[in-house]
């Protein structure tokens, strides 16, 4: 299995773990999970230059990174 598809694959599954969480209600482990996937999935998207994986994931960053600022914040 090539790298891509290799980073493909672990974001996919990180991605998913950070929406099961997120539905388990377990925070904020869920926001760091899926940002990791995300930054995976951006990564991807910029090595094999496909725009809609870089709209989509480089979009989500920010988002996250909001979301433990506001919880170390709170902390």
């Amino acid at each position: 299995m090539d790298k891509i598809k290799l980073l493909k694959w672990v974001s996919t599954v990180a991605v998913l773990s950070g929406i099961i969480l997120t539905n388990l209600n377990i925070f904020p482990l869920n926001i760091v999970i899926h940002g990791a996937g995300a930054l995976g999935w951006t990564i991807a998207g910029y090595i094999t230059k496909v725009r809609a994986l870089l709209t989509n994931f480089c979009l989500q960053l920010p988002i996250f990174a909001f979301g433990i600022g506001r919880y170390l914040l709170a902390s």
